[in-house]
């Protein structure tokens, strides 16, 4: 009875950690389904941090995590939630994570589907296999 108790509290655990609250509607969601951002310092000496993202989750330092929405964009600047999130007192400029979210929309929107998808690049028939590098994956002889 203890072995199972304790397994299932080991399956539960990376399921926890997983989960991301979200700076803009505060909702809990699995780190996948939200874009990591972080403050990076210019070296000009002035008081300003920019925000960027993060899509592969491997930029240093503190971190904030916000769904890829304008809503939840716009959201997290009514509540100044980034200056908190990653602890930083300087003015922040959010040019890159917006015009970033805008290109997230966008190959969405021209993947078709209402549901946030990556967009699927097309390759027409004619580009690929053979005709695409003239070297056949086979040519072992």
């Amino acid at each position: 009875m203890v072995a199972i108790d304790r397994l299932r509290r080991i399956r539960q655990r990376p399921t926890q950690r997983m989960a991301r609250t979200c700076v803009g509607c505060r909702r809990r969601d699995d780190r996948s389904a939200l874009l990591r951002v972080v403050a990076e310092w210019n070296d000009t000496g002035e008081y300003v941090a920019s925000v960027v993202a993060d899509p592969r989750h491997r930029f240093p330092g503190r971190g904030a995590w916000l769904h890829p929405t304008p809503e939840c964009l716009d959201l997290a600047l009514r509540r100044k939630a980034f200056g908190r999130a990653l602890r930083v007192r300087a003015r922040l400029e959010l040019a890159s994570v917006s015009a970033y979210i805008e290109n997230h929309e966008q190959s969405v929107v021209t993947a078709g589907g209402s549901t946030p998808e990556l967009a699927v690049q097309q390759v027409s028939e004619r580009e690929s296999g053979f005709d695409a590098d003239e070297h056949p994956m086979s040519t072992h002889r």
